[in-house]
C-alpha cells in the first residue's frame, strides 16, 4: 500500500463522521458531501505527516469550509430565517439496505435542524462541535477566532435556544407513524374534527416554498389555523408517498409526476405538535428521493 492509499483508506475511516458534522452545520445532504469532498482534497494537498490526530485535524477542517459556507449563505439571503426548512433526509419508512440505515443514523430531527438554522455561523459551529461531538472548547475556539471561554459561551447561548425551542419527540416510532395517519386520513377525508384531535393546541406548521413564492411560505400557529391548511392541500396528501424524513415520519407528494413538497411530523404526547415542509422546487431538487422507489 503506498502513501496515497494508506491516506484516502484512513480519511474513508473518517467520511461517515465528517458527513455527520456537515450535515448538522448546513442542513444540506448535497452541501454536506462537497464539505467532506473539500477536506479530502485539503488533506490529499498537504498530506499527514505532521498530523497527530487526523479525525480531529479533519473534523477541524470541515469545520472550517462549513463555517465559510454559512457565512456566505447568511450574506446572501434574502429570506426570513424564521421560515427555513433544511434539506431533509429521506428514506422509504422501511430502510433495510445498510446504506441507507447509515444514512438514517447520521440524520437528526428536522425540528433541531430548523432552529439550528436561526442560530448565527459561530454559535452553530460551538454548539454542534461540542454538544453533538464533544470536541474540546480548546479545539473549538481557533475554528472560531474566540477565546475557549468565548467558544464556550457561544455553545451556552446556542443551547438555550435549541432546548427552548425543539420540542421532545415521542420515543415510539410506531405510535408516531399511527398518530401522523391519522391525521393524513383526516386530511384526505375533509375530517376537521379528526384533525384537530390529531393536533397538539399550540402546533407549528412551517412551509418553505423559497424567496419566489410569495405567500406559500408562511408561519401557520394552532390546532385550528394548522387544520384549515391540511383541508386546503388536502388534494396532495392523496398523492403523499410515506417515508423517514429525517427518521421521523413523514410524506413525499408529487404534482405531475415532479416532486412538490416533502413533510416531516414532530410528534409528542400522541399529538402532532410541529410540521416543517420544504416545497422549495430549487432545493427539493438537491435531496434524494430516488431511494423511495428503490
Amino acid at each position: 500500500m503506498n502513501d496515497h492509499e494508506w491516506l484516502a483508506e484512513r480519511f474513508e475511516e473518517n467520511r461517515s463522521h465528517l458527513r455527520a458534522v456537515a450535515y448538522r452545520m448546513l442542513g444540506s445532504l448535497s452541501e454536506a458531501e462537497d464539505a467532506v469532498q473539500e477536506a479530502w482534497l485539503r488533506l490529499n494537498r498537504s498530506g499527514a505527516d505532521e498530523v497527530e490526530n487526523l479525525g480531529g485535524w479533519l473534523t477541524t477542517v470541515v469545520g472550517r469550509v462549513c463555517l465559510d459556507q454559512l457565512r456566505m449563505r447568511k450574506a446572501r439571503r434574502e429570506d426570513p430565517l424564521e421560515v427555513r426548512v433544511p434539506e431533509p433526509v429521506v428514506l422509504r419508512a422501511d430502510p433495510a439496505d445498510p446504506e441507507h440505515q447509515a444514512l438514517l443514523a447520521d440524520s437528526v430531527g428536522l425540528a433541531l435542524l430548523v432552529v439550528l438554522e436561526t442560530l448565527s455561523p459561530v454559535e452553530r459551529l460551538a454548539f454542534v462541535l461540542h454538544d453533538m461531538f464533544a470536541m474540546p472548547f480548546d479545539e473549538i475556539a481557533p475554528i472560531v477566532d474566540r477565546t475557549p471561554a468565548a467558544a464556550r459561551q457561544l455553545a451556552s447561548r446556542a443551547r438555550r435556544r435549541v432546548q427552548g425551542n425543539v420540542p421532545a419527540s415521542d420515543p415510539d416510532p410506531a405510535r408516531r407513524r399511527e398518530v401522523v395517519d391519522a391525521f393524513l386520513a383526516a386530511s384526505r377525508g375533509g375530517d376537521f374534527e379528526a384533525l384537530l384531535a390529531a393536533l397538539d393546541p399550540d402546533v407549528l406548521l412551517r412551509a418553505d416554498a423559497g424567496a419566489a413564492s410569495g405567500g406559500l411560505t408562511k408561519l401557520v400557529r394552532g390546532a385550528r389555523a394548522v387544520a384549515e391548511q391540511a383541508l386546503t392541500f388536502s388534494r396532495f396528501a392523496l398523492a403523499g408517498r410515506p417515508a423517514l424524513v429525517n427518521g421521523g415520519p413523514g410524506l413525499v407528494t408529487t404534482q405531475n409526476g415532479q416532486p412538490f413538497s416533502v413533510m416531516g411530523f414532530t410528534v409528542a404526547h400522541g399529538r402532532i405538535v410541529e410540521i416543517n415542509i420544504l416545497a422549495d422546487p430549487a432545493r427539493l431538487r438537491r435531496v434524494d428521493l430516488t431511494i423511495l422507489d428503490e
